[in-house]
């Protein structure tokens, strides 16, 4: 295999890759969300580097908690 073919290859798949995220993320919120979840669980637990905490907070999707004004029933968000 030569190697623009390879590089063609992975461009394809890295596109594909990247519209799959996006429609998960469009169509799905709720399924996306727990698999961000289910990502970065396991790579804070104590005793991991810290590299790996610092990329499962980049992963892990923000709280959902309420501010000082909201009873935190995510009506608005």
């Amino acid at each position: 295999m030569s190697a623009s073919l390879l590089l063609q290859y992975s461009i394809v798949a890295l596109a594909v890759l990247v519209s799959a995220g996006v429609v998960m993320h469009k169509q799905f919120p709720n399924a996306a969300r727990r698999l961000r979840v289910a990502l970065a669980l396991p790579l804070l637990r104590a005793g991991r580097p810290t590299w790996m905490r610092t990329l499962a907070k980049k992963i892990a999707p923000p709280g959902q908690g309420g501010g000082n004004d909201c009873g935190g029933c995510n009506g608005c968000g």
